[in-house]
């Protein structure tokens, strides 16, 4: 520190703040922040002590990482999985809004003659984690600029969010890290709400966004199947499917219905209205991969027609065995198809929609990204196994003890891709 005393310099600030921290009793705050200094220190203990600068806000942090620009975005997942691990029925829960920007800051020592660090560095930083939401972790373009230049998987974890103006009339453009910002929001807004019952209103929406986010994973595959297979379909099994669709829009329409109240109760019984969302498609996945075979309904019958028609029921059976007969001669050319996908030609077309898998070992707690979005964390002794559409994807594994490891991997419909880093221990 004293070699770099009274200069300029560039370095990662990340800025932390505790959300409602005023609003707590003496003893609720001192119960906040010995947890929060506790993960903090957990999360920093792997940077050198001569490359970082903490700044302890009252309500919050500010860390400057003078040395690493990676150091801030290791810290930032390595908090984030800390609070995630929190007691969900905690009377006292611990949210916090996190922001990391790169930027010039001047080091100076403060009344007391510690080091100190003032600059636009540390002020746009604080201005960025202003804009986000509790748990989320937003960065500004310039931290972006400078961390997605070292791997393409690393630009691959976050997703732009916009421009933001602060309260001078400054523009910023932010990214966020996907998971769990996408349902910060509700959590949030939940979390603004009077009363004691804010934390289960949060935890409530969080389950609700976890739902529908599996849902709606399970929805894409089967959306790119339907639509490889529709102009194969006879306009009969074309009505069945569109009678899915509109059952699926239905249960949708559930999360529509409840999404404007505001007490935990409510937000719970969306929670479970949207849960059976991911057994519809699912299901509707496994039939539309059988070729649309199961997808056959009995015809209703029609009494009226039946009485004054019946003169023609001799030339319906004709028809119907007529159709059953292309429908075998489809089936037999799709089985043909199928088996010469199996020995190594390109995929049929009712192989399009299968998925592969990629399966992760590595020590308990380790985080798994793909394509930038979190799909789980590892357990000892057992692999994580995700199923990914075919095709090329980015394969990130972080783990709060230290190491990330990045891997670009090619997906084969049915096939399985392991992965083991070197961190992980063998």
């Amino acid at each position: 520190m004293e070699d770099r005393g009274n200069k300029t310099i560039m370095c990662s600030v990340f800025f932390l703040d505790i959300v409602e921290y005023s609003k707590k009793s003496v003893a609720g705050q001192i119960s906040l922040k010995e947890r929060f200094n506790s993960y903090l220190s957990e999360a920093i203990r792997d940077v050198p002590v001569a490359d970082r600068i903490i700044l302890d806000t009252g309500d919050g942090a500010a860390i400057n990482f003078l040395g690493d620009v990676e150091d801030a975005l290791k810290a930032a997942l390595s908090l984030r999985e800390s609070l995630l691990k929190e007691d969900p029925k905690s009377d006292n829960p611990l949210l916090v809004r996190m922001g990391v920007n790169l930027g010039p800051v001047r080091l100076v020592r403060d009344i007391n003659g510690q080091p100190n660090i003032v600059g636009d560095g540390i002020n746009v930083a604080q201005r960025v984690m202003g804009f986000a939401d509790s748990g989320q972790v937003l960065v500004s373009r310039s931290y972006f600029d400078a961390v997605s230049r070292l791997s393409h998987q690393y630009a691959e974890m976050f997703h732009y969010q916009g421009s933001r103006t602060d309260k001078h009339v400054r523009e910023h453009e932010v990214y966020a890290i996907g998971y769990p910002g996408e349902v910060t929001s509700k959590t949030s807004a939940a979390v603004a709400g009077s009363g004691g019952q804010s934390a289960a209103i949060s935890l409530a929406w969080a389950r609700v966004g976890q739902a529908w986010n599996t849902a709606a994973t399970q929805l894409d595959g089967v959306v790119s199947t339907l639509v490889a297979r529709i102009v194969e379909i006879e306009p009969r099994k074309r009505a069945i499917y569109a009678g899915v669709g509109v059952a699926l829009l239905l249960s949708a329409g559930l999360v529509v219905k409840f999404s404007g109240t505001d007490e935990a109760g409510d937000a719970q019984n969306v929670a479970d209205a949207v849960q059976p969302i991911s057994a519809v498609v699912a299901e509707v996945a496994a039939k539309s991969q059988s070729g649309g075979k199961t997808a056959e309904a009995a015809p209703v019958p029609d009494k009226k027609k039946d009485s004054v028609q019946k003169p023609a029921e001799k030339k319906a059976a004709e028809q119907k065995q007529a159709e059953k007969k292309l429908a075998d001669k489809k089936a037999a050319a799709q089985a043909k198809a199928t088996d010469g996908a199996k020995n190594g030609s390109l995929f049929a077309p009712a192989d399009r929609g299968e998925n592969g898998f990629v399966s992760v070992s590595c020590k308990e707690g380790a985080q798994v990204f793909v394509d930038g979005s979190q799909k789980g964390k590892t357990s000892a002794g057992v692999p994580l196994t995700v199923a990914v559409a075919p095709g090329k994807h980015s394969v990130i594994v972080s783990h709060s003890a230290g190491g990330i490891s990045t891997q670009s991997v090619d997906i084969v419909s049915g096939k399985t891709v392991r992965i083991r880093p070197g961190f992980c221990g063998q």
